[in-house]
């Protein structure tokens, strides 16, 4: 286990136990979530060019200027 987990679990032990749950099941769906991308990504039946035509179609909105900055979860 890295430090900064370690660290992470001593503060969360100083939480009241619904919170401390809380996080626990927030982690956990994490876990899950990025062992799925991990899962998906090293999958070499996953088709990746229609992925990769949208980044590059993304890369030229945002080089033309065409696009807008916005916070995390910001909408228009």
């Amino acid at each position: 286990m890295t430090t900064l987990l370690e660290q992470a679990f001593k503060e969360a032990q100083k939480l009241p136990n619904d919170l401390q749950d809380e996080i626990a099941q927030q982690l956990l769906n994490d876990i899950e979530n990025e062992l799925k991308w991990q899962t998906t990504f090293s999958d070499s039946d996953v088709e990746m060019g229609g992925f990769a035509s949208m980044v590059q179609a993304a890369l030229a909105e945002d080089d033309a200027g065409e696009t807008e900055e916005k916070g995390f979860g910001e909408v228009s």
